[in-house]
């Protein structure tokens, strides 16, 4: 039976559920049984071996673990004499005996169940008269590994994960990264290191993720890195402050052989599980748009006693929107450049990139990472890609190991109009982009290059074939005669200094009845023109430029009397993406308009007339 099969096969135990569960309860029996099948057949050959070998050590007053774990030759193991067959010969206290198998677990085993709150669904079961029957439906499936090898019962992991956030529209976005964005993501993390992606290389990498979810980012940068080079070894920690996506992270991964020791339970921001530790690469996709107020009293006294040594050291932006939080820890689990460096993708919305002016805690963020030369690249795309959110989000991609032609530069690619209508949406998700659409996007990062899509108009204004991506080493299509071509930029490069500001305060003189500057009488004013607070304004003078010659230009033509309070001037930072990629398009001339008017008033007239008749 096929991976697709098989989940679908297991997810038929929701036929059981109907009624007494909603529809999107249904994961939270499925998936910790699914769990409980695969362990159980897993430790089925070693069962004998392993109980042997407990009572021996047991006897001899040491601790058995490592005794116990050697003989299961995997990373878990159960000191119970029950398996799920053995259970159904007692249906009379199967509640009990079940509890109690699963309590027998290894420490880190047995987590994943407390989390998943296993003991409570074995009670919501019993207490249904369903706790028989679904223990005996799980039983009956063969998840032995000759059967379904570690690969294929990954793939139906991730299958019944998928079907049960499909099912959780409500919550799905707590759970789930659509995995196309996992992807493109993973490309962009890894496309320029030539060394890791180097089939027969050897190397050992580490890979976090703060907001872990269910884990799909991580899996994914695995199987990227497997495909390209199956010598390679990938080392992953997480965090994840949901229970539920947390159990499914850790299960995932135990069901695919790999050590769940590293992923922690917590809240990243007030409580990171991975202090001190640096990462070669990391991966997020933190909540957008939500509030911090639960862990800001943490946060703040982190910023205000550490500074830099701290992970908040640039700045806090406001408590509405916690994301640019997680960008500074990630920040400060970047691997030294000397020690090799690192590169960390990470999802977010669009306020990160302008909201807050010169000095707020979010300029002052975009300030640090830009004058560091730590961000690639920012990636926009499409809206309407996630479940539980419409609206336009951005990957970031920040590194300290630039390569030579990108120092002190940044790239922006427009994404937003690479993708395909699905065939069914999912809560919020409508779009998705297509494989292709990921391969271009990855080719314009991996070649740093500048490109603009050219659609091709002829004489009368149709569209002549598929729009054409041109970077600047492609041949632009020919224009047809009396056609035009429309160029839209989809890739562009910028200097570092290009998204900064200067925010200088202009004043004017304050004036007396009789229109005289009034001038101040103490201290340092002291025969200096006083400022009118009303006629106060502000510039933003672009940091490429001479102050004073913006001043003179823009400013004294207007007002010859006004000056800059140079105490107040501010340096920011923003990075307006829309209006880079925006162009603009003339209006039809008057003429066009009212030609067609009368065109479409003639057609009415002439249909009024034939009713008429």
């Amino acid at each position: 039976m096929n991976p697709q099969a098989l989940s679908s096969f297991i997810w038929s135990v929701a036929d059981l559920l109907r009624g007494d569960y909603k529809r999107s309860e249904y994961g939270r029996v499925i998936l910790p049984f699914t769990v409980l099948r695969r362990l159980d057949c897993v430790l089925e050959a070693t069962k004998t071996a392993v109980l042997k070998e407990l009572a021996a050590k047991t006897t001899a007053g040491l601790n058995p673990e490592p005794f116990l774990l050697r003989k299961t030759g995997e990373r878990f193991y159960n000191t119970s004499a029950l398996d799920l067959v053995k259970l159904l010969g007692d249906q009379d206290n199967i509640r009990k005996n079940l509890s109690d198998y699963v309590h027998a677990f290894s420490p880190a085993t047995r987590d994943i169940f407390e989390r998943f709150d296993f003991y409570t669904q074995i009670e919501r079961l019993a207490k249904a008269d369903l706790l028989y029957l679904v223990t005996e439906k799980f039983a009956n499936i063969d998840l032995h590994p000759e059967v379904v090898d570690n690969a294929s019962m990954g793939t139906v992991f991730e299958e019944l994960i998928r079907k049960f956030a499909e099912d959780s529209n409500e919550t799905a976005g707590e759970h789930f990264t659509p995995r196309e964005v996992i992807r493109l993501m993973v490309n962009l993390l890894f496309i320029n290191d030539d060394e890791v992606l180097t089939p027969g290389t050897a190397v050992v990498r580490t890979i976090y993720d703060p907001t872990a979810g269910t884990g799909g980012m991580l899996s994914i940068a695995d199987e990227h890195l497997q495909e390209h080079n199956p010598q390679a070894r990938l080392t992953m920690y997480g965090q994840e402050l949901n229970d539920e996506s947390y159990a499914i992270c850790k299960a995932d991964m135990l069901i695919k052989n790999q050590d769940v020791t590293n992923i922690v339970a917590g809240n990243t921001l007030s409580d990171d599980g991975h202090g001190g530790r640096k990462f070669d690469y990391m991966l997020s996709n933190p909540p957008f748009g939500v509030e911090w107020k639960k862990v800001e009293k943490a946060v703040r006294q982190e910023h205000e006693n550490k500074g830099f040594d701290g992970r908040f050291g640039p700045g806090l932006p406001r408590v509405s929107d916690g994301s640019m939080l997680f960008l500074m820890h990630l920040l400060s689990k970047m691997r030294p450049a000397k020690d090799g460096g690192s590169r960390f993708s990470i999802v977010l919305n669009g306020s990160p990139l302008f909201t807050g002016g010169a000095g707020s805690g979010e300029s002052e963020i975009r300030r640090h990472v830009l004058e560091n030369d730590l961000v690639e690249a920012i990636v926009g795309l499409p809206t309407d890609m996630f479940y539980n959110t419409g609206i336009a989000t951005y990957v970031w991609i920040l590194s300290n190991k630039k390569q030579a032609e990108r120092k002190d530069r940044v790239q922006l690619i427009d994404a937003s109009g690479f993708w395909q209508k699905m065939r069914k949406s999912l809560g919020s998700k409508r779009k998705e982009m297509s494989d292709a659409h990921i391969a271009t996007v990855t080719r314009l990062f991996g070649e740093f290059a500048e490109a603009e899509l050219v659609t091709v108009f002829d004489a009368a204004g149709q569209v002549q074939g598929e729009p054409q991506l041109v970077t600047g080493t492609d041949n632009t299509p020919a224009m047809p005669e009396g056609g035009k071509l429309k160029r839209v930029p989809i890739s562009r490069i910028f200097r570092n200094k290009d998204f900064g500001y200067t925010t200088v305060t202009v004043e004017r003189p304050l004036k007396d009845e009789t229109g005289k500057p009034v001038l101040g009488v103490k201290g340092k004013q002291k025969g200096k023109p006083q400022s009118d607070s009303g006629l106060r304004d502000t510039e933003n003078v672009p940091l490429a430029e001479d102050i004073q010659a913006y001043f003179e230009r823009e400013v004294l033509p207007h007002a010859p009397d006004a000056w800059i309070d140079e105490e107040k001037s501010k340096v920011g930072y923003e990075i307006p993406f829309n209006r880079h990629f925006y162009v603009f398009e003339p209006p039809r001339s008057l003429h066009a308009i009212d030609e067609e008017l009368k065109t479409v008033s003639a057609n009415i007239m002439k249909m009024l007339e034939e009713l008429a008749e």
